[in-house]
């Protein structure tokens, strides 16, 4: 659906204040709508405090409806005036839920709000959450200043610019390029088609006040380690003078267990008892409860309250020598989905907090314990989701053309900005400089340059495609897949995205064509193959090293229907018992029955490049005069392929007999790596018909009427493969599935 453009006849001043006035809103009607649409009104959008590793008691939330208008870049800012549209802050200005549902790269934000009382004799900040992309802000008139990144916090001490009571006047000017643009976007597009998305231009996280002392704690840094069992702090501050000192205390619920004093800017380190020490992982995610007290000559200036968890996160080797990720000194391989952070009706902002956790809620149930947030960063309060629930975090940084040297700045500085912003959380375990080599420079210098900001969490130089040996893992991605990287000794290997199993669910579809990088058939057929991919997951696990793996994805998303969860989370499209239960290993394994030319060199297959009569797959058919050569046929580099014996021709006729022993029939599965089109018949009768391509060996239903022709002797395996351009290969074997143990 592409969201229509705000024109700039749109830009009428009207020369009238909001004072008195109450603006209107009401969502626009989106193609698709989640169930927590309902629970957002002017009055309440997301109210929760917004930085929850920095809390202090008062505060003013101004999220609401806003005015709004379109704007140009040589237009001066309307102060004074009422603009003639309104938005619903903090949503963008491309969703449903912001009242506008329309494209803009300018546009202007006004609205009035009052200071209380009991504020005065202090200063008072202005923050927002993230705008889109860049933001000029003047309060009362005066200009406070501009921010550039659509991703990170950022503040203006407001104190010199407020009238001493009555109305205040907010006036936000935001320029959004998207594509046309160099600046870190993820998958924000003018045009939205395939992986690449609706635009989320503007306000789109919470913007609110705070009274602050002169002498304030301004950030937190913390590190755990767990090795010496205490918290590294830093407390940073703004100083008017005098003597200062800082008080830290730790506290299990309601009992203190630590405390230590120091000055802001110095190292301050919390010994926590190794008897009251509880690591944090996904199983047990314990986070200790944080206070940071500033005095100045012995009397209490500022204070806030935090978390921390305690936990390491290294690569190392395992008992066989196998370089792994290692949560709190063991290996735990970890399973997660892709996450887009994407909604229907509120593009890149949840339509509440009880949303935003119902999506980490699910992955939990799913069966994972970890996630791949894909090139978005979220609001402070997710990551407070996955710290709380117990999920781990690869944090992707959002891609930018980076084509220009002040394209490459701003992408390092805003780099630098989401390691800093988010270095406190301790579900973030790697981060992830870049995504498939999109706009792609300076890796290895930018990668340690990473480690160097925070050495205590892993970095990957690259997920996917243009690894350049820098870095913590060697991380590829391969559709459907599975497949696993080369082990290495000195990094780990990991799958950074895999599957994309297609299935549209009716009714809960985006407008345009849905698709998925392998089509399902219906529910049961997904539950089939993902299982099948899981188990090939966990194979690799055991024999290539792999450490992780991310399926693709938690939910829809616009036209890609890859999701385990439709785009409006209206329908859970697996069975999330056995999902789970693959995601954790417990998924059948293969027993061969007959290999493939994987597994076992030599197998030979009598075969012609000729069109052969038509009774050709039958048992009875004589195949003496066909050549005979090992297993398998193709062109020599063709992804995945194992070629033996060369084959060149547009199509090839196979024809092997195998002795089978007593097998469960009903459990027998092809394996196959085809490129393209192949038909596989079993003892003359039809097994399956396969379309395209593979990029290496899959599971393939056998069809019930071969099925059952399947008996211990002697059996005819008969296969044609055809091919039109590209790379070509065709081998096969079978396996009987066995059951996995229950627990």
């Amino acid at each position: 659906m592409r969201i229509a453009a705000l024109t700039l006849s749109t830009v009428l001043i009207l020369a009238c204040d909001t004072v008195g006035q109450t603006p209107k809103w009401e969502p626009a009607v989106g193609p698709l709508t989640t169930r927590w649409a309902k629970d957002v009104s002017p009055e309440r959008v997301h109210p929760e405090y917004p930085r929850p590793q920095m809390v202090r008691p008062k505060w003013r939330n101004l999220n609401g409806v806003w005015q709004l208008a379109a704007g140009r870049s040589d237009q001066n800012p309307p102060i004074g005036v009422h603009l003639p549209g309104t938005v619903l802050v903090p949503f963008p200005i491309e969703s449903a839920l912001s009242g506008v549902m329309r494209q803009t790269d300018r546009a202007w934000y006004r609205r009035t709000f009052e200071v209380p009382a009991d504020w005065k004799d202090q200063d008072v900040l202005l923050h927002f959450g993230a705008v889109d992309w860049e933001a000029t802000v003047w309060l009362n008139g005066k200009k406070l200043g501009t921010h550039r990144g659509g991703y990170d916090a950022f503040s203006f001490d407001i104190t010199e610019a407020l009238k001493p009571d009555g109305p205040q006047e907010l006036l936000v000017r935001v320029f959004d390029p998207t594509d046309n643009g160099s600046q870190p976007r993820g998958k924000q597009i003018t045009e939205p088609k395939g992986i690449y998305y609706t635009p989320a231009t503007g306000i789109w996280q919470t913007v609110w006040i705070e009274p602050v002392p002169k002498t304030r704690i301004t950030r937190l840094k913390m590190t755990p380690d767990i090795d010496r069992s205490c918290l590294h702090l830093t407390v940073e501050g703004h100083l008017t003078g005098g003597a200062h000192s800082i008080r830290a205390t730790v506290r299990d619920g309601q009992r203190e267990i630590a405390h230590a004093f120091g000055g802001l800017g110095g190292p301050i380190k919390l010994d926590i008892p190794r008897d009251q020490l509880t690591l944090w992982s996904p199983e047990n995610p314990k986070l200790y409860d944080l206070t940071v007290t500033l005095t100045e000559t012995g009397e209490t200036i500022d204070e806030v309250s935090s978390y921390f968890g305690m936990r390491k996160i290294a690569i190392g080797k395992d008992e066989k020598g196998v370089m792994r990720l290692l949560l709190n000194g063991r290996f735990v391989f970890q399973m997660g989905p892709l996450d887009q952070g994407y909604w229907p009706d509120g593009i890149y902002t949840a339509p509440t907090d009880e949303a935003l956790r119902y999506d980490i809620e699910m992955t939990k149930r799913l069966g994972f314990n970890m996630v791949r947030k894909h090139v978005k960063v979220e609001p402070a309060r997710w990551y407070y989701w996955c710290d709380k629930l117990g999920l781990l975090v690869w944090q992707d940084m959002p891609s930018g053309n980076n084509k220009t040297p002040e394209a490459k700045h701003q992408y390092e500085v805003e780099l630098h900005r989401m390691v800093e912003g988010f270095r406190n959380h301790p579900s973030i375990v790697m981060w992830i400089v870049f995504n498939e080599g999109w706009g792609q420079f300076d890796t290895k210098r930018l990668t340690e340059q990473v480690k160097t900001w925070d050495p205590s969490r892993l970095v990957s130089n690259a997920s996917g495609w243009t690894d350049e040996g820098v870095g913590d893992v060697r991380d590829i991605h391969k559709y459907p897949g599975p497949g696993a990287p080369k082990p290495e000794t000195a990094r780990a290997g990991v799958l950074g995205e895999f599957g994309g199993l297609g299935l549209p669910i009716q009714g809960h579809v985006w407008p345009g064509r849905a698709w998925g990088y392998r089509q399902m058939g219906d529910p049961r057929q997904l539950d089939d193959r993902y299982i099948r991919l899981m188990r090939r997951v966990w194979e690799l696990d055991r024999s290539s090293g792999l450490s992780a793996a991310v399926y693709t994805q938690l939910t829809d998303v616009e036209t890609e229907a890859n999701g385990l969860m439709t785009y409006d989370r209206g329908v859970l499209k697996v069975d999330a018992k056995q999902v789970a239960a693959a995601n954790a290993g417990r998924v059948p394994s293969l027993k061969f029955v007959v290999p493939t030319a994987e597994k076992q060199p030599g197998l030979d297959w009598r075969y012609t490049l000729k069109i052969p009569s038509k009774d050709w797959y039958a048992s009875a058919f004589n195949d003496a005069t066909w050549q005979q050569g090992p297993a398998g046929f193709g062109k020599k580099g063709t992804p995945g392929a194992v070629v033996r014996t060369e084959w060149t021709d547009s199509d090839i006729w196979l024809r092997r007999t195998v002795t089978l022993p007593t097998v469960h029939q009903e459990n027998m599965v092809l394996l196959v790596h085809h490129d393209e089109d192949a038909e596989i018949y079993i003892n003359g009768v039809l097994a399956a018909r396969l379309k395209g391509h593979t990029t290496g060996y899959e599971e393939v239903t056998i069809d019930p009427k071969a099925l059952v022709t399947i008996a211990p002797g002697k059996n005819l395996l008969a296969v044609h493969c055809h091919q039109t351009e590209g790379g070509q290969y065709i081998d096969l074997g079978l396996a009987e599935l066995v059951p996995a143990k229950e627990e």
